[in-house]
């Protein structure tokens, strides 16, 4: 195993012709010891826009903005790690070491939104890959975006599982003085042990619980995202991770499952056989009851919940938990789009 990655292997993508699959020719009779830790690669990207645009409706936004392609922090379940496919490279230890960033976001990202036909609606920060991770502390990119959607009073939800965040408190809570900016923070579990495997480059279970707390005396509205939520790996945690981030400042929670597309079900299949060789089948057994036979469904409606037994009792806990610890009692509050002016923004002088 690769020191402080979370995949296991670097398979070939699915678009390339040539596949290769490593062999043992029996040469080690012991097992190895863990290779040196992979050194990260920044690379340019050179993009012509930074605002992203879906139409999905089982997410909360339509716009979003990814600062880098690649996450450093090797979250093995993560559902983006597809993506490096469309770069030639693996979605495995190439996802978590070949990190693409953003070339002049901040500029583009003023370009886009001063033009005519723009129509402001909140930009979401971080819906592919985290916009805080490890490279963040260098480039400081998310923070230059956020510089930028301050200046001009756009609104902006920021999605992380790192405590970075409060970096850039002093950002996010000008722009929550005007209801400018909220926060969802992703608590997978509490356990330090299983965090280092499974999400290695991540903040700490205490270090998100504290971004909460700091965010929430900012003035800042914070969700936790207990997410995701997976089968026999972390699934009994749920109910404490919502009790801990409520008494953290969180007045909002939400939950996925986890998701498997493409390459990622078998880079997980490989890590449930490395750190959990006991119960690697039975996971994967629940999993696939919670997709219909597969192991993983794309089905909007489906995808961020599940079907079946074992997924209606996740959505039971999940209300009831949030019930008992005062979560989602109010509707989340819009985030305000009026202050958002472009003749003022555009430069153009008042004739009045």
């Amino acid at each position: 195993m690769i020191k402080n990655r979370g995949a296991i292997s670097n398979p070939g993508g699915r678009f390339e012709k040539e596949q290769y699959e490593e062999f043992d020719d029996g040469w080690y009779l012991e097992p190895e010891e863990d290779l040196p830790a992979l050194e990260t690669m920044l690379i340019p990207e050179k993009a012509k826009t930074v605002i992203t645009y879906n139409d999905s409706p089982d997410i909360g936004f339509d716009q979003s903005i990814n600062p880098y392609r690649g996450c450093e922090h090797g979250c093995i379940y993560c559902y983006a790690r597809p993506a490096h496919g469309y770069m030639n490279l693996s979605s495995g230890l190439d996802f978590e070491t070949k990190i693409f960033y953003k070339v002049d976001a901040a500029r583009l990202l003023e370009n886009e939104i001063t033009k005519k036909n723009y129509i402001c609606r909140p930009i979401m920060l971080g819906s592919n890959t985290d916009p805080y991770q490890p490279i963040e502390s260098k480039l400081k990119i998310t923070r230059s975006l956020l510089e930028v959607l301050n200046k001009y009073n756009h609104p902006v939800a920021i999605i992380t599982k790192s405590s970075m965040i409060e970096r850039d408190l002093d950002i996010l809570g000008d722009m929550a003085k005007r209801n400018l900016a909220k926060a969802a923070v992703s608590v997978t579990t509490l356990s330090n042990p299983l965090k280092l495997i499974l999400e290695p480059r991540t903040s700490g279970p205490r270090a998100r619980l504290r971004a909460i707390k700091n965010l929430t005396n900012a003035g800042i509205p914070v969700r936790v995202m207990a997410a995701p939520m997976i089968p026999m790996i972390n699934d009994m945690e749920l109910e404490k991770i919502l009790q801990l981030a409520k008494e953290s400042g969180a007045t909002h929670a939400s939950y996925v499952v986890v998701r498997l597309p493409h390459e990622v079900k078998d880079l997980f299949k490989e890590w449930l056989k490395t750190h959990y060789p006991d119960r690697a089948e039975h996971v994967m057994n629940i999993i696939r009851q919670m997709r219909g036979g597969k192991e993983y469904d794309s089905t909007f409606g489906k995808r961020m919940r599940g079907e079946g037994e074992f997924a209606n009792l996740l959505e039971m806990r999940f209300r009831v938990a949030c019930k008992r610890f005062q979560l989602n009692v109010t509707p989340s509050k819009p985030l305000e789009m009026n202050l958002f002016d472009k003749n003022k923004l555009s430069g153009q002088m008042s004739l009045l």
